[in-house]
């Protein structure tokens, strides 16, 4: 057992080179107050939980779009629906009581292009859905059930199964408020969004909780997860048709969460990362369990652009079956059919603070050796963790690196091992590491992917 650096000052290590910028906050988009209610009982809505209400719902939420917006209210009862996209300055209020069912008949959910693993590709549309649309809410204190009647995440036909709420080039977005249930495949998906909030949420299936692809200035706050993946992930797309898109994530605030998570991670940055994810900043947040680490950071040669500028603090870390935070950028996820070769296809790692962390006899406090030793880790920050762990940190491939007041109880092995790293307060370390494995260079297909083309299901 062992601490790193607990004793001295923080004025005996070097600061990193520059603090990764603040992520930028949603900008509120002009509200449009009509003074429009509509209940779609008025078109014929029977709200039995048998009789399907998709065409009354759809008719009164399109009827509120192109009178100008306002209010579709859902109250008392159950609807049950298949898919129905909400228009412009539209509000889809689900009240207290209210539960909006998922039809369990999959041919209730248009195909279209949507975003999977990382590609557009033929598929089911989500159960809620907006597409091309600016100031949409979904709200109220009500339920939105996907139905179990449609399992997995890829039906017989190789088509992707609906998400519960999927979002698609939507500026200003706002769900709050309500509790989801959905089934294996993702719960809420917002794609090329800006300006999206997503407050006071209880989010439980048996899935990826929120996953945030290729969105700007995101905020997800005081939601409550119990997830079987991810409870959030951050992706941009996968392999050469992530990358010339080229459109990231960034400026993601995530604050006052709680987390659990059953299969993967409380927070997964990755691995679809093509276009890259920057300006990410967590606080305030209890990760209570996570079948691997809590905090997942993965991408992999091949996929090319960037993490970056990714500022996590004030965590509390229990129940992590692997532990506390690890870093894979060697290998994690599927190598696309169209890989971003060469040099350009390693990602760009780096600008990473983890600070005033609290755990709570997790295996492992920090795993990070799978990275590329042509691109290390450029900048690396642990500082105020504390608490008690299995195993300690090891870390490889970085530079500017700071460990600074690291005061958690190890109970086998060194707390710090490190290898090809250099930073400051890497004292008392072990001997190093053997040394990690020069991945092989990836290769770009031939012939070459262009924009546009059909891939087909991803490999």
């Amino acid at each position: 057992m062992g601490t790193v650096a607990a004793a001295l000052p923080a004025t005996a290590f070097a600061q990193p080179s520059a603090a990764p910028a603040a992520p930028q906050l949603p900008q509120p988009m002009p509200a449009r107050d009509t003074g429009l209610r509509i209940d779609p009982r008025e078109f014929g809505a029977v709200v039995d939980g048998t009789t399907k209400d998709t065409a009354a719902v759809q008719q009164a939420l399109d009827r509120c779009a192109v009178l100008g917006g306002g209010e579709v209210v859902l109250a008392g009862g159950t609807w049950l629906v298949g898919a129905i996209r909400v228009g412009s300055h539209t509000t889809l209020r689900v009240e207290e009581g209210a539960t909006l069912q998922g039809s369990p008949d999959l041919a209730d959910y248009p195909v279209l292009q949507v975003r999977w693993e990382g590609r557009w590709v033929p598929g089911h549309i989500g159960l809620v859905w907006a597409q091309e649309a600016q100031n949409v809410s979904l709200t109220g204190k009500g339920r939105i059930l996907a139905s179990d009647a449609i399992p997995g995440r890829v039906a017989q036909s190789g088509l992707r199964h609906p998400a519960l709420l999927e979002f698609v080039d939507v500026r200003g977005l706002s769900v709050t408020d309500l509790h989801t249930q959905q089934n294996d495949m993702w719960s809420i998906h917002p794609v090329y969004c800006e300006d999206a909030v997503f407050r006071g949420l209880t989010v439980h299936g048996r899935a990826d909780g929120i996953d945030v692809d290729s969105c700007r200035r995101v905020v997800i706050d005081r939601c409550d997860f119990d997830t079987v993946d991810d409870c959030i992930s951050l992706k941009s797309g996968r392999g050469m048709e992530g990358n010339t898109i080229a459109r990231p994530t960034e400026d993601v605030t995530i604050t006052d969460c709680v987390f659990r998570d059953q299969r993967w991670a409380c927070i997964g940055i990755g691995s679809e990362t093509s276009a890259g994810i920057r300006r990410v900043l967590v606080e305030r947040c209890q990760c209570l369990k996570a079948h691997t680490f809590a905090i997942y950071l993965k991408t992999r040669p091949g996929r090319g652009a960037f993490i970056r500028d990714i500022t996590m603090r004030d965590l509390d870390v229990s129940g992590a079956g692997y532990g506390f935070l690890r870093l894979n950028f060697l290998d994690s996820g599927k190598q696309d059919q169209f890989p971003v070769g060469g040099a350009d296809g390693i990602p760009d790692v780096g600008g990473f603070i983890f600070e005033r962390i609290r755990v709570k006899d997790v295996p492992i406090l920090v795993e990070a050796v799978n990275i590329h030793p042509d691109k290390p880790v450029d900048g690396f920050v642990l500082r105020d963790l504390s608490g008690t762990c299995g195993h300690g940190i090891t870390l490889a491939n970085m530079r500017d690196v700071v460990v600074e007041n690291v005061d958690v109880k190890v109970f086998s092995g060194p707390l710090l091992a490190v290898n090809n790293v250099t930073g400051r307060g890497l004292v008392d370390t072990a001997a190093p590491l053997v040394p990690t494995v020069r991945p092989p260079d990836i290769v770009a297909a031939d012939p070459p992917y262009r924009l546009g083309m059909t891939t087909g299901r991803p490999n």
